[in-house]
Parts: C-alpha cells; structure tokens; sequence
C-alpha cells in the first residue's frame, strides 16, 4: 500500500459529515431512547411505593393499578427498544453501503500508480471492512450512550434527593472509573487502527494465494503459503488480544469501583435503617436507581469500544479519499468529442523512482491512422512508452500532443473513450465470453458483436463449446488457454472501435495456427486507427509504419522494417538473433 500520512478524524468532522446529515432518524432514536429509559424509571419508583405505602395499608385497588403501571411501562420499553433498533441499524447499514460505494468510486478513480504499489485484498478490505464500524456512530450504539448518560443524570438526581451522603460516596468511583475509561480508550484507538492494517494484509496475501493457486501447487509451496497466513493470523490475534485485554481492563475496574461502593452504601444504607433516618422502600428505592445510573456508565465501556473502533476505521478511510484522483489534475479541462489520432511525444522523459529515469527525452511523431512498432530487450522502457500513450502516466517532463493538443490538458474521460488496449496478461472477467466481448460496449447490438467475433476469430472455438458466446469462463478466464483469451480481448477491442489503439504483446499467447488467424484480424482492427504495437515476436510488426528500437529508455534507431535490416544495426541483430531460434 501507498505511505500517506497517518490521519485522525475528528468528533466535529464525524458530526458534520456523518451524524447531522442524519439527524431525524438519530433524533427519532434519541426520542425513543428517552421514551424508553423513562419507562425503565417506574419501577424503582413502584418498588419504592409497593413498600413504604401499599402494603402497610393493605389497599388492593391500589395495588391493582400500581401493577398496571408498572406492566405499561414495560410495554412501553419493549416497543421502543424494538422500533430503535429498526429505525437505527438498518440507517446504520444504509451508511456502510453508501461508504463502501463512494470508498470503491474513489479507489477505482486514483492513479495506476497507485495501483502498482497496491495489493488487491487490501484495497478489498479498505473497501469492504474499515468503514463497518460506522454502524456504531449511527446506530443504537451512539443512541444508547447518550440515552445512558441521560439515564444516569435522570437517576443521579433520584439518588440525591434519597440520600446525598450515599450518592457521595458513589461518585468517587464513578469518577475514579471515568478518568481510567478515558486513559485506555486513549491507548486502544491505534491497537483498532494497526488492525485493519494487519486485516488488510492478511487479506491481500490470502486473494494473491487463491488467486496464483496453479504456481502454488506446481512449485509444491503449499506449506511455506500456510506458513505465511498462519503468521499473519497470528499478528491479527495479538492485536485482537491487545484490545480485548485493554476493554476488559476497563469493564474489570469499573466492577470493582463500583462494587466496593455497593458494598459501603449496604452498610451505610443498613445503619441509616436500623437509626431510623431512612424507611426500608427508600433503601430499595437507591439501590434499584443506582443500578440505573451503573449500568449506563459499565456499558459505556463496550460502547466506547465500538466508537473507538469506529473512528480508527472512519482515520483509514479518511486517508484513502484524500487521495488525489487521477482527474483532480486542473490543467485537464479540454474535451474531445471528436479526434484524428495524429500523436507527437517531444522531449518525453519519465521516472517511476526519483532519479531513476525509464523513458529518457524521447521525441517521435505517430500520424493519424498510423502503426508504430516499438521493440527492444526486456526493461528497455516499451511498455512504460504505450502507458504514457494511453495516459497511464504523465510525463515527468516534455509534452505529449494529441492532434496538436497538449495530452494532459485533455479530460481522460473524453481521451479514454477513443483509447483501445490489448494487453499481454489479458485480464478477463468472471462470466460469459459474450459479456467479456461486450464490455466496452454492453449495449452494442448482436449483428456488431457478431462481426466482432468473426473479426478475432473467436468462433473458431466457441462453435466447440456448448454453450456458445454464453460459455462461463471461470475467475480470469481460467478455463480458456492463453490464445483463447487473446482472441476475446482483441474481439473486445474490435468492438470498442477506437481511434486509438495500445497492443501489447497481443500475439504474444498464441500458436502458429492461430497467430496467422489473429495476424489478418489485427491487420483489420489496426486500420484507420493509430495503433502502438509492443512485440518481441519481431515476425508479427513487419508491416508497421515506423519501428522504434529502444535500448535504455531511448530511441536507438527508427524506421521502417526493410530499411532498419539494410543498416544492419541493433534491429538487424535482434531480427536475425530471432531468425536463428
């Protein structure tokens, strides 16, 4: 994953961002809450009467509606507990699916460079996991506490006009308790944050180990691939024991805080009897409130839990959308409705790692409807080249032109939307080979894909299958062979029809047969449109309009294929090293 600097949200950036905007339900929720713990407030208060009044006058009519009372209240309790748990937990997932669509939105809009220092189950689980513990903000988790807190204020006040003293003697714990809670929830907030990063790794390892699962079994790694997840499972449980044993901590103090003050208010409360300065009902009066006020105050460790959890995961999230997007760039305000394809590079220079320059002040002209080969050994900057056609990447310095226009001043929707690659790991999606072809293009119609098909050869062995175009393919086109897939993506490429169009070792899969069927199919797809052709397989660029060699990030030679094997320079010994193989 890509450092960026750690970030901590706020409670005013929560509150303005994510609880104001849903201010009616939680309102609703706070007023149902309310409701609730008011009606939970009778019955110290019957308990109270039942015993100092009822039954010492025997009043059974009395008693009758003190019964009644007491079961509305209950009732009461039970239908807006229910009806909060409605109205704020399905808000609360509402949230988390709106989250996970704008987290996904914004990720699949950062640069591929991003990318290239991603690992696809860490971005899964930014995606999918860090923003699940903003149910706790929205949900009856923030409703409860400060329904708690307004229970234990409620019941505080009680407890002070039945004794003073013994309500003194509570607070100091409680207050004692307080400063603890705030001390270690202090300290859990980064244990919550260090483990979504743990989770995010063990994901990613775990989608790269199903995903390579052929080279896994074929170098016989079963083990040392166990090894590895059993490690990082390891790590998520020290940091899942970590956090337990800080909450725990918290709720065990809070027990013996308070349970030492229950055991002071007995004997305080018992002497208080026996001298005759509080009645029996009041006694049971104090200790059924004081459990109202407790009860809140011990919860509020589970619940801190969660808010903290919350915001550690909301300071993950923060960080990926503050991310600039790839089209945040403000010199990108020109759109193309329309283009020719005519592309210049002048003076190109480009660097993954400061310093490191791959693409080192190259300058070539590709005219409108032209293909321009670009050949060389292995790292010599080919690739690095078409990606900066495609705008992949910009330019570290010198300007690429597109119909005389500066490229980067151009939108990358309206450049895109002309732009066609065929890549060498043709990447294919789960499903049918038709909805593969159809892609760029869902709502072509079936006479264009049809052509589309014929065009790449793909019917050759579709009409084997039984299923046709509708045969399922498999996670990355698993059940096809490298050629197969090659044809689907030129066929996909074919119908995109762009204007512009990236091939990257696109015969690179394919065997004798069907690289001469793919030969005349491509021959077709690059006509008319300025085509960029990466190839190590120097028999397949013969016919392109210029041949670029490039050795070390810059054009050693250029021209077309006969004369480049006249001058017998590097093209003619890469040619005729070729030849001899």
């Amino acid at each position: 994953m890509a450092t960026t600097k750690e970030r901590r949200v706020t409670m005013r950036q929560v509150f303005s961002t994510i609880i104001w905007p849903r201010r009616k339900h939680l309102f609703l929720g706070l007023f149902l809450i309310i409701i609730s713990r008011l009606a939970g407030l009778v019955l110290p208060g019957a308990s109270k009467y039942l015993i100092d009044e009822v039954i010492p006058s025997n009043d059974l009519n009395l008693l009758k509606w003190l019964i009644l009372i007491v079961v509305f209240s209950i009732v009461i309790q039970s239908i807006t507990s229910y009806s909060l748990t409605q109205i704020l937990s399905v808000e609360a997932q509402h949230l988390i699916a709106k989250l996970r669509s704008q987290v996904q939105q914004h990720i699949i809009k950062l640069p591929i460079r991003f990318f290239d220092n991603a690992k696809t189950g860490e971005l899964v689980s930014r995606i999918m996991t860090d923003v699940e513990g903003v149910r706790n903000l929205v949900g009856t988790g923030f409703a409860q506490m400060v329904g708690g807190v307004l229970t234990a204020v409620i019941s505080l006040i009680l407890l002070i006009s039945i004794s003073p003293m013994m309500t003194l003697l509570v607070l100091l714990p409680v207050a004692i308790f307080g400063l603890v809670s705030l001390k270690a929830f202090g300290k859990i907030r980064p244990i919550f944050r260090e483990r979504g990063k743990i989770n995010a790794q063990v994901t990613g390892r775990l989608t790269e180990t199903l995903g390579g699962i052929r080279v896994i079994k074929g170098f016989n790694a079963e083990a040392q691939e166990i090894k590895t997840f059993e490690k990082g499972v390891e790590d998520l449980f020290q940091n899942v024991k970590a956090s337990l044993t800080a909450t725990s901590f918290v709720t065990s103090a809070g027990a013996l805080l308070l349970g030492l003050a229950s055991a002071g208010i007995m004997g305080i409360g018992g002497y208080m009897i026996m001298e005759g300065k509080m009645t029996f009902g009041d006694f049971l009066a104090f200790t059924l409130y004081l459990g109202f006020m407790i009860a809140p105050i011990v919860q509020m460790s589970n619940i801190g839990s969660q808010l903290t959890e919350a915001f550690a995961g909301l300071d993950r999230t923060e960080e990926i959308m503050n991310m600039p997007l790839e089209s945040d760039d403000r010199k990108r305000t020109i759109r193309l409705n329309t283009i020719q394809g005519a592309m210049k590079f002048d003076q190109v220079s480009f660097a993954y790692e400061s310093g490191k320059e791959v693409v080192k002040g190259i300058s070539f002209e590709a005219p409108a409807g032209s293909v321009t080969a670009l050949v060389g050994t292995s790292g010599s900057g080919k690739t690095t080249i078409a990606g900066l056609a495609a705008t992949f990447l910009n330019p570290d310095s010198g300007t690429i032109y597109l119909d005389g226009q500066d490229l980067q001043t151009v939108t990358l929707e309206s450049f895109r939307s002309h732009l066609g690659v065929v890549l060498q790991d043709d990447f294919l999606f789960e499903g049918t080979i038709r909805e593969n072809i159809l892609f760029p293009r869902p709502n072509a119609t079936e006479d264009e894909l049809l052509k589309a098909v014929k065009a790449a050869h793909v019917q050759e062995f579709t009409d084997r299958f039984d299923q046709g175009l509708d045969t399922l393919i498999g996670e990355r086109g698993v059940k096809l062979s490298g050629g197969q897939r090659q044809r689907i993506a030129i066929a996909r490429a074919i119908l995109a029809d762009p204007k512009i169009l990236i091939l990257d070792e696109a015969t690179s899969n394919l065997d004798t047969e069907s690289e001469t069927l793919i030969q005349a199919s491509l021959k077709e797809l690059m006509r008319g449109r300025t085509t960029f052709v990466i190839a190590h397989r120097l028999s397949t660029i013969r016919q392109a309009d210029q041949i670029l060699v490039i050795e070390q990030g810059k054009i050693v030679e250029s021209g077309q294929h006969d004369e480049l094997i006249l001058k017998e320079g590097r093209y003619f010994q890469l040619y005729t090293y070729q030849a001899r193989i």
